[in-house]
């Protein structure tokens, strides 16, 4: 494994978790306790995962101008989706919409992490030094555990929910 892999190797774990918990919520079907136990397992997973990267991976790529522009896009792209969690928390889990706009969500999520995975991973590896691989590995580890235990289903208000 080069100096820079292990990084990739971490975050692609946690992908790969985040694509089972999309599936076993898709398949959920009109158990509602079981998907709003998913649901809330992947809302804590995927925003505790960004929140991490931001800090591990993303604050070290935005001091390397070649990888700036790709950086800054990923971190757009998990804003974007924590705003879909947040919407899909604030549906009624029973109704269509929700599914609708569950789809929506892994569509928008399965989208981001292998543009991530394919693009940028590859791209970002080039530019880091085995010093920057060690302090990434180590701050995305310690911050994951933190900050999925402070992150919470926080539904937007009703009157906010997107139609």
């Amino acid at each position: 494994m080069s100096h820079c892999e292990a990084i990739f190797v971490r975050l692609k774990q946690d992908h790969d978790h985040h694509r089972a918990l999309l599936k076993k919520i898709g398949s959920a079907g009109d158990d509602g306790e079981a998907k709003a136990g998913l649901f809330t397992e992947l809302t804590k997973e995927l925003k505790g995962h960004a929140a991490a990267e931001e800090q591990a991976l993303y604050s070290t790529m935005m001091r390397k101008p070649p990888t700036t522009d790709e950086t800054r896009h990923s971190v757009a792209e998990h804003h974007e989706i924590d705003e879909m969690l947040n919407d899909l928390a604030a549906t009624d889990m029973a109704s269509d919409e929700w599914m609708t706009k569950f789809r929506d969500l892994e569509h928008r999520y399965l989208h981001h992490i292998e543009e991530e995975e394919e693009e940028h991973f590859p791209d970002f590896a080039q530019h880091l030094t085995a010093e920057d691989e060690v302090h990434m590995t180590a701050v995305f580890d310690r911050r994951k555990k933190v900050e999925k235990a402070d992150a919470e289903v926080t539904p937007e208000k009703a009157e906010d929910a997107k139609e």
